[in-house]
């Protein structure tokens, strides 16, 4: 479990296809600390394992071994070496909760269709596939490469988002252009809530059948 909120960027050190795995070693230095083997960051807001771990000199070079499926479903296939990877450890069940709770599972991928400066702030406007879009609410929370965001509009295929300088100088968002590829988790909170509903109104139907 992670909260969107990034500890840093690492670059991508190299991308190495197997017959088994696809396996991606990313250069990182906070988010390196107390890092074992077999354990979990989260990489543009995928959880991944680390399944090798070297040090070069103040940074630490952690390999990941990715399956086809995570390659294929996430924007890490468009990954090469020297790209920003938004890096974040696990939640510690004592730590503050300053984003909002994401899985590090991703539920679809965007495309950035406007991302421009305002004033010191910049506006990103991302099209996003139906399975997402159900799921964006004004005011909502949406992790995008891993980052939780606050949704500032919503269209019918699309949302707008406000990035704040800090967000902007300490993440990817800072490489990324339009027409790129960003992976997004919707909260979980609006998952169970249409499932409980769901559920109830299906139940509902069937009582209403079994009394007729």
């Amino acid at each position: 479990m992670f909260t969107g909120i990034v500890e840093e960027a690492g670059r991508v050190e190299s991308i190495h296809p197997t017959p088994s795995a696809i396996q991606l070693t990313v250069r990182v230095r906070a988010t390196g600390r107390g890092l074992r083997l077999g354990g979990s960051l989260a990489v543009n807001g995928c959880c991944l394992t680390a399944t090798r771990i070297s040090t070069r000199g103040r940074e630490k070079l952690v390999r990941f071994d990715l399956l086809a499926e995570t390659w294929r479903r996430t924007n890490l296939q468009f990954a090469r070496r020297g790209s920003l990877v938004n890096l974040e450890r696990p939640l510690r069940a004592s730590a503050e909760l300053g984003g909002h709770f994401v899985t590090g599972h991703i539920d679809g991928v965007g495309k950035i269709i406007r991302w421009e400066r305002v004033g010191r702030d910049h506006l990103l406007d991302i099209a996003a596939p139906d399975e997402v879009m159900r799921y964006v609410v004004f005011k909502g929370s949406m992790a995008v490469d891993g980052i939780s965001l606050t949704v500032a509009g919503v269209e019918k295929r699309s949302f707008r988002i406000w990035i704040i300088p800090h967000t902007f100088e300490i993440t990817a968002l800072r490489e990324r252009q339009v027409g790129d590829a960003v992976n997004l988790e919707a909260d979980l909170l609006g998952k169970y809530v249409e499932k409980f509903l769901s559920a109830r109104a299906n139940g509902g139907r069937a009582i209403r059948r079994s009394g007729s």
